[in-house]
């Protein structure tokens, strides 16, 4: 999935899944109908153009969602930075575009220096 999609998918990848995910990743955290949610999508969006190689995930949270419980996410947006299914930098309600810019930078920088998991 995009950071041009506009919904939140309810089908989440399982915690394995995204642990054994190869490479850069971010999960980014809410729901369809949180407002907080919608403000902040031109700001993850414009961040995002910067970085098109970079997967993005947009999966709905709330209660009984295992994905979410598992990275104890509780407020949202939350944007959730992994390399190789570990987590690097997280955002919580992020409130401009450069701090996503450079969490997506940082998440670049820590992928090329990663070494292969075997």
């Amino acid at each position: 999935m995009s950071a041009t999609s506009k919904n939140y998918t309810p089908d989440a990848p399982t915690r394995d899944d995204v642990d054994s995910t190869q490479g850069p990743l971010v999960i980014e955290f809410g729901t369809n109908w949180c407002g907080i949610c919608q403000a902040a999508q031109p700001l993850i969006i414009t961040a995002f153009e910067q970085h098109p190689a970079i997967r993005h995930l947009k999966v709905e949270d709330g209660p009984g969602r295992p994905l979410g419980r598992s990275f104890k996410v509780k407020l949202w947006p939350t944007l959730v930075f992994l390399s190789d299914g570990q987590e690097v930098a997280r955002l919580v309600r992020p409130a401009d575009s450069q701090s996503i810019s450079e969490a997506l930078a940082g998440l670049v920088a820590v992928s090329e220096k990663m070494p292969p998991n075997l």
